[in-house]
């Protein structure tokens, strides 16, 4: 039930009230099918743009809604002259990981990293799934120190995350972990998430498991 439709005849007296007549309550069904199906287009409207900008697995937004929403926070910071932290995480050897232990395994581990994610974050921080296994993290009025902060803190309660599927204890997630900052790495979004993924790809390269800032 989501709500209720009260008619009352202001001449009648409150305790001693009579029955509706046949024509207004004819009237007041047909207000409230009116009402109804608002009320249903309005839930169906919202539906389809939650499912336009939020990933459906990980229930993360997803890169749409990352493309759109992190040139205004840019824009944002760069009029109240703040920071702004930009971490890109990649989940180490998931393919790998995939070939081991199934897709589904691999699904709910990709759950459970977006729900720690979600739990993590700040109301004014943005998790994004980027694609695949790979996760963009955007931090207002963050500086590269406390963006590394926050990373650290990620990195260390994903690999604490235990999971069993099938009955088997799965192995420990690690992940590899970039980060670059605004306006010192960049201004402009694409610049900053090319700068983001330069410094993940570092730290893959040295081995996985770690956390690299962009070096200019």
């Amino acid at each position: 039930m989501i709500g209720i439709l009260s008619i009352l005849d202001p001449q009648e007296n409150l305790e001693n009230t009579t029955s509706v007549n046949g024509d207004l309550e004819s009237l007041a069904l047909e207000v409230v099918g009116h009402i109804g199906l608002a009320i249903t287009n309005l839930r169906l409207r919202e539906t389809l743009k939650n499912s336009a900008i939020v990933d459906v697995l990980t229930g993360l937004f997803n890169r749409r809604y990352l493309n759109e929403t992190l040139a205004r926070e840019l824009a944002r910071a760069n009029r109240a002259k703040l920071s702004l932290g930009v971490i890109m995480l990649d989940i180490d050897h998931f393919k790998m990981f995939n070939d081991m232990h199934g897709h589904e395994a691999g699904d709910l581990v990709l759950k459970e990293v977006g729900l720690l994610l979600k739990n993590a974050l700040r109301a004014s921080d943005i998790a994004c799934r980027y694609g695949g296994e790979e996760f963009v993290l955007v931090l207002p009025e963050a500086d590269m120190e406390i963006s590394k902060l926050r990373a650290e803190t990620i990195r260390d309660n994903i690999r604490a995350i235990n999971l069993v599927y099938g009955g088997l204890t799965l192995p420990s997630i690690t992940v590899s972990i970039g980060i670059c900052v605004f306006p010192d790495d960049g201004i402009e979004a694409e610049t900053l998430l090319k700068a983001a993924d330069d410094a993940l790809y570092h730290a893959k390269r040295n081995g996985r498991d770690q956390i690299q800032v962009y070096l200019r």
